[in-house]
């Protein structure tokens, strides 16, 4: 076997790239990928510089990953500017670095690229070896493998990769509620009050909400929506990488998945989310709006969402990182995974260091939020 690294993912066929995809998570789609790099999202202005590893047998490709040569730590959510604050005050340069991601996007799934082949978990295990001889062979300063799956973690752990973990608050339909009524009675009741008198709030305010997938959406909401993801990036202060055209893109080629929330007074468009899903989960990605209205927030990017979920069948709802007012709402910690190798042996023992220090504080972090849990008796444990 060979490995080969491509500068643009439209080098790899989209038909071979998604036969070697283990589910159908929409982040890892050719369509996806692709689309950041050709409507100027994940690009080298951006700090994202493609560099795609594919594994041949012959001229076949078997396995695969979507890698990048990154040049800052914007939109990665496992955050390591202290690590490039240490090799700055060292007079050494952390950037650029190998990672293996799905830009911009908070979300678990197979970074690893085999289909279900027999041989997966030995062409996993190939994929990483190759990553690691591509940063020594640049020499740069790491690699990193971000929000890994079962399968990663399986090829990766116990290696000299780093393990590193973080919690996300997902919603899971274990028990099988069958409507919005059934989930507010696993709740406690000041919980499942406070909830109702959100929604009244919204309702109060003469707001409608509407779910539409991506072939329903007018090009007037299409720019709505982007208007609304610009706005809320703005005002935290942060760059909005992603293009309305990449928006557009979204609707034209992965149109059932995309889960769109429309929030209307009368004819007036106010707010708004935009989502992903797979067959069996839905990603909550963007929001914003055109004012503030009290309860809408969480009416547009939690609740229509679980109702959605439970409309639609699907077993499990990820909101996006952080946020840990979530918990309140039903969604509880989930832990992440994402692994790291320091070419420098000395750096490597000091970062192995602060995450053992890391990894403490954030069992303690768990452990006080499910002391907060809001339902009556424990949901089913999900798998770390």
């Amino acid at each position: 076997m060979k490995a080969r690294f491509h500068p643009r993912l439209k080098d790899i066929p989209a038909a071979h790239w998604d036969a070697l995809r283990g589910d159908d998570s929409p982040f890892l789609a050719h369509a996806f990928l692709s689309g950041l790099e050709e409507h100027d999202c994940a690009t080298l202005r951006n700090g994202w510089q493609a560099h795609h590893l594919g594994l041949y047998d012959g001229v076949r490709l078997v396995a695969a990953a979507p890698l990048y040569l990154k040049h800052d730590s914007h939109g990665e959510f496992v955050f390591d500017w202290s690590w490039a604050h240490a090799y700055a005050e060292h007079g050494l340069d952390y950037y650029p670095k190998l990672l293996c991601a799905v830009p911009y996007s908070p979300v678990g799934g197979a970074r690893l690229l085999a289909g279900r082949a027999d041989d997966a978990p030995m062409l996993h295990a190939a994929l990483v070896d190759a990553m690691r001889a591509e940063a020594t062979r640049l020499g740069l300063s790491s690699a990193h493998l971000n929000f890994a799956a079962a399968s990663d973690i399986a090829a990766i752990a116990g290696s000299e990769w780093l393990p590193r973990f973080d919690w996300q608050f997902h919603w899971h339909n274990a028990p099988g509620w069958r409507d919005f009524d059934d989930f507010l009675a696993a709740l406690s009741h000041k919980k499942r009050k406070n909830i109702r008198h959100e929604r009244a709030q919204v309702a109060r305010a003469g707001i409608t909400c509407q779910v539409r997938h991506g072939d329903e959406l007018e090009d007037t909401e299409w720019r709505a929506l982007h208007d609304f993801y610009l706005a809320t990036f703005e005002d935290k202060g942060n760059y909005p990488a992603l293009t309305l055209a990449f928006f557009r893109h979204l609707g034209a080629e992965m149109p059932r998945n995309v889960v769109a929330v429309l929030c209307r007074r009368g004819d007036r468009l106010v707010a708004g989310s935009l989502m992903l899903r797979s067959s069996d989960t839905l990603y909550g990605r963007y929001w914003g709006c055109r004012e503030q209205v009290p309860g809408l927030h969480f009416e547009a990017c939690y609740y229509q969402g679980i109702d959605y979920c439970l409309r639609e069948g699907l077993c499990t709802f990820e909101p996006g990182a952080q946020g840990e007012h979530k918990v309140a709402r039903g969604f509880l910690p989930e832990r992440t995974h994402s692994f790291h190798w320091i070419a420098d042996p000395r750096f490597r023992r000091a970062i192995l260091h602060a995450l053992r220090a890391e990894n403490v504080a954030l069992e303690n972090y768990r452990n006080e939020l499910l002391a907060h849990s809001p339902f009556v008796a424990a949901p089913a444990k999900q798998e770390d």
